[in-house]
C-alpha cells in the first residue's frame, strides 16, 4: 500500500464518524394547533356545579410544538381544557406514535386549567377510564391529528430561551387569618388556612405560601427570523371573568394572539403558534386579597389585561435573548405509584351523620359537605394506589419538568433551585390530571387544595415526585 493511501485512509477515518452524515446535523422546527371546541349542550366545569355551553365566546385549541435536533424529536402540546386523564393523553400519543414514529415518551401533553372549557375527565381522578366519551375520544384524535400536522411543517431553525419577570399578577390564594369562623371545612373541623379569603377584610394576616413572577419561554424561528412559534410558562392559574354558559380559552388563548401580534407573525403560511403553558399555580391566582378597593371589570377584560401583560413581558425579553443554531434535546420518563388517600374513620361517620338530616332535624354544617360526602364515597370506592407519568425534557441547558397535578408554587421554585440545569420550569397537569398537589407542611395547614376530594395522593407525593424529576434531569446531562 502506498504512503498516498495510508494517509487517504487515516484522513476518511477522521472525518468519517460513527454518526457519518449526522455529525453536523440540521435543528428543525414545526408547530400546529388543532381545534378541539366542544359542541354547545356539553357540561362547563370549573365551579362546583358544571353547566351546558350555550355560546362559544373563543375556540379551544391544542397548540402543538415539535422540535427536532437531527437526532431526537420532541413534542409538546397545550390544550384549552381544565385538566385532561391519562387514558385521554395516552390514547393521543399512540395514535401519534403509531402515524409518525415519534416515540410515545417524547411527548409532553398538558391541559391549560381554563375553567370555561368542557370537561374531558371522568367521575374521580383515581380510577382508570375504562370507556370514553366521544368528547374524549375527540380530543384525543385532535390532539394526534395537531402533532402530525406540526411535524409536517418541520423546517429549518434557530431556537433560544429566557425569562421575564411579571409580579403584578400572581397572589397566593391560602391565607391565615383572625377570624376562625372562616376556617371550617367540609368534614366537621377547621383549618389554619383558607383559600380566597374576603377581599380587603380585616381578619386578613398573612399569605400562607410563596409566588413565582417568572414567565419562563422558548422561542423558535427559521434560520432568516421568521417566528415559528412561542411556548411560554407562567404559574398563574385561570383569570376567569367569562359570561356563564360561554366557552373560552381564558388568558392563555388571549396571550397566543397577543404573541403573535407583538412578534410580527400574523397571516404567516404555515401560521404562527403561540403558547401558554400553565406552571406551578395551585395555590395561586390573579386576586389580590389584601386590596380593599378591587376594580370591576367587564366580562373578559381582565384576562385580556393580564394576557397583555405577559405577552409584553416576553416580547421585551425575547429582544435580548441568543438563537442556537442546534442545541441537544432530549427526554426522559417513568412511572411513580402513589397511595391514594383514604377517609379516616372520623370522616365516615361524619358523613352518615349527614345521610340522618331531614325536615325536623336540618343539618349545619359547611355549604360543601354534600358535595364532599359524594367525593368520599366514591373514594371509598375507588383504587388504592395509581400509578402517574412523570417527564423531564431536555433543550440545551433548559430543563422542563412534567407534573401531572395542579402543583404547588413551592414545588416550582423548589425544582428551579436543585435544577442542574441552567433554567428551568415545570407544566403542571401534564400528562395526566390528579388533582390538587400540596406540600407535606401545607398539607398541615389545611385548606381546601388538602381536603380528601380535592387533593387524591399522599401526603409524601411532592418529596416523591421531586427526587424522581430531579433524577432524571440528572440523567439527561451525564448521557449528552
Amino acid at each position: 500500500m502506498t504512503l498516498a493511501l495510508v494517509l487517504l485512509g487515516l484522513l476518511i477515518g477522521k472525518v468519517s464518524p460513527v454518526h457519518g452524515e449526522d455529525s453536523n446535523p440540521v435543528f428543525r422546527a414545526g408547530a400546529a394547533t388543532s381545534n378541539i371546541t366542544p359542541p354547545l349542550g356539553e357540561l362547563i366545569v370549573g365551579g362546583w356545579k358544571p353547566i351546558p355551553a350555550t355560546n362559544v365566546h373563543d375556540e379551544l385549541h391544542a397548540r402543538c410544538l415539535v422540535l427536532d435536533d437531527g437526532m431526537t424529536k420532541l413534542a409538546i402540546v397545550l390544550c384549552d381544557n381544565v385538566g385532561i386523564p391519562v387514558e385521554v393523553f395516552d390514547l393521543a400519543k399512540q395514535q401519534a406514535s403509531d402515524a409518525t414514529g415519534l416515540p410515545v415518551f417524547n411527548m409532553l401533553l398538558a391541559s391549560t386549567h381554563t375553567h370555561s372549557a368542557t370537561t374531558a375527565r371522568g367521575d374521580l381522578k383515581t380510577a382508570n377510564e375504562t370507556k370514553l366519551t366521544d368528547y374524549q375520544t375527540f380530543v384525543a384524535h385532535r390532539i394526534s391529528d395537531g402533532i402530525r400536522r406540526a411535524m409536517a411543517n418541520l423546517e429549518p431553525a434557530k431556537i433560544g430561551w429566557g425569562s421575564a419577570d411579571e409580579p403584578s399578577e400572581v397572589f397566593n390564594r391560602r391565607w391565615f387569618v383572625t377570624d376562625a369562623s372562616l376556617l371550617g371545612h367540609p368534614f366537621g373541623g377547621t383549618d389554619q388556612v383558607r383559600m380566597n379569603p374576603p377581599r380587603g377584610s380585616s381578619k386578613l394576616d398573612r399569605p400562607a405560601g410563596p409566588t413565582d413572577p417568572e414567565i419562563s419561554f422558548v422561542s423558535v424561528q427559521s434560520p432568516d427570523g421568521r417566528p415559528i412559534a412561542l411556548l411560554a410558562n407562567y404559574s398563574l392559574h385561570y383569570v376567569g371573568g367569562v359570561r356563564s354558559g360561554e366557552v373560552s380559552a381564558d388568558y392563555f388563548g388571549y396571550f397566543a394572539k397577543f404573541i403573535e401580534e407583538k412578534l410580527g407573525a400574523t397571516n404567516q403560511s404555515p401560521p404562527f403558534v403561540g403558547i401558554l403553558a400553565n406552571g406551578t399555580s395551585g395555590d395561586v391566582n390573579n386576586i389580590n386579597f389584601a386590596d380593599k378597593s378591587p376594580r370591576k371589570y367587564d366580562p373578559y377584560e381582565k384576562m385580556q389585561e393580564v394576557a397583555e401583560k405577559v405577552a409584553s413581558r416576553v416580547f421585551e425579553a425575547h429582544q435580548q435573548i441568543d438563537f442556537h443554531d442546534w442545541v441537544p434535546l432530549s427526554a426522559e420518563h417513568t412511572t411513580l405509584a402513589l397511595k391514594t388517600r383514604q377517609p379516616t374513620p372520623e370522616m365516615i361517620a361524619h358523613f352518615d351523620q349527614l345521610k340522618l338530616s331531614d325536615d325536623n332535624n336540618p343539618r349545619s354544617g359547611h355549604r360543601r359537605e354534600e358535595i364532599y360526602a359524594d367525593r368520599i364515597a366514591k373514594i371509598l370506592a375507588g383504587p388504592k394506589e395509581v400509578e402517574i407519568q412523570l417527564q423531564a425534557l431536555r433543550i440545551g441547558d433548559l430543563g422542563i419538568a412534567a407534573i401531572p397535578f395542579e402543583t404547588f408554587t413551592e414545588t416550582g421554585l423548589e425544582l428551579k433551585d436543585r435544577s442542574p440545569f441552567q433554567d428551568t420550569f415545570t407544566i403542571e397537569l401534564a400528562n395526566g390530571s390528579f388533582g390538587y398537589l400540596p406540600t407535606p407542611p401545607q398539607h398541615r395547614l389545611g385548606g381546601y387544595e388538602t381536603w380528601l376530594g380535592t387533593n387524591y395522593v399522599e401526603k409524601e407525593a411532592t418529596t416523591k415526585i421531586v427526587a424522581a424529576l430531579l433524577e432524571m434531569f440528572q440523567r439527561q446531562l451525564e448521557d449528552n
